[in-house]
């Protein structure tokens, strides 16, 4: 309800405006918070932070840096770069594991970032295509530059499945790294290959369904009145959604090979080398007798 006062307080038109939502999605943050802690424990309570930390950046930080006129791409890869850390280290701490997938996970954010530029430039495209863009400039933003806020867009929204990918590859080459004594790097490479092919295969199939879910009506629209798939795919908002699509699954394809190599050279201890009493010890004595 919207309450008009006059100049004592007193109530002097009221006019209804929308449902109240506010306590529904309390109460659902309040459920998701405690199934994540309930199944997670003390990993579900670091998740927990991370996910409010996540929100409060994006809030405090990135949105109006964005709106200060910083140059999105530098701000969006900082705010990934802080958001990687904080999120992968509170669930692994800071732990060979936890610098594996850190790194694994910046290399993939940051090939998606370079792809973005490029075939953002190559197709045309161009920020509106974002919701409420036009809007945003009409507000008072015009110096905006909106098509390096959707550069960043695109690579900001695919981080989360890649930290996820890498925090994969990382956490199963440790395992294996733990387990086998006198693993080689060869090995440990070839293992973390090995995941990164299972985990890929379905991980970019979750990112597409993810994008599609956004502008499935879009197709619906698109369907309904028979326009071809040529000219479909050719408009720019359904390039727009593509571009975005194909380079996020980019990231992710590129993360498990980059983070199987670190982890190759970070996780696997190599045994320290002996000294020569030692070597002298283990030697046969001159004169010994083979048993045999």
């Amino acid at each position: 309800m919207v309450l008009s006062l006059d100049g004592e307080g007193r109530v002097v038109y009221v006019h209804p405006q929308d449902h109240y939502r506010l306590g529904w999605e309390l109460w659902l943050l309040a459920l998701f918070a405690l199934l994540l802690v309930f199944y997670g424990g003390f990993t579900g309570l670091r998740a927990l932070l991370s996910f409010i930390f996540t929100a409060l950046m994006i809030w405090k930080v990135l949105v109006p840096g964005l709106l200060k006129d910083y140059d999105p791409l530098w701000l969006a890869l900082a705010v990934v770069a802080a958001l990687t850390a904080a999120i992968i280290f509170l669930v692994a701490g800071p732990t060979r594991k936890g610098l594996t997938a850190f790194g694994g996970a910046l290399l993939g954010v940051l090939t998606s970032c370079l792809l973005a530029v490029f075939f953002t430039r190559a197709l045309h495209l161009h920020g509106a295509v974002m919701p409420f863009a036009e809007t945003l400039l009409y507000a008072g933003f015009p110096h905006l530059d909106l098509v390096r806020i959707y550069i960043a867009a695109v690579f900001l929204a695919a981080s989360g499945a890649v930290m996820d990918l890498a925090m994969d590859v990382a956490a199963s080459m440790d395992e294996v790294a733990a387990q086998k004594r006198g693993l080689t790097w060869l090995e440990a490479l070839r293992s973390g290959l090995v995941v990164g092919r299972a985990v890929v295969g379905t991980m970019t199939t979750t990112l597409l369904l993810a994008y599609s879910g956004g502008y499935v009506t879009l197709l619906m629209a698109f369907m309904a009145q028979g326009i071809p798939l040529a000219n479909m795919f050719n408009l720019i908002y359904v390039a727009a959604e593509v571009l975005k699509t194909l380079v996020g699954s980019f990231g992710l394809v590129t993360v498990a090979p980059f983070t199987a190599l670190l982890g190759s050279l970070v996780l696997v201890r190599q045994p320290a080398p002996r000294s020569e009493a030692t070597r002298r010890s283990e030697a046969p004595a001159e004169g010994d007798d083979d048993l045999d």
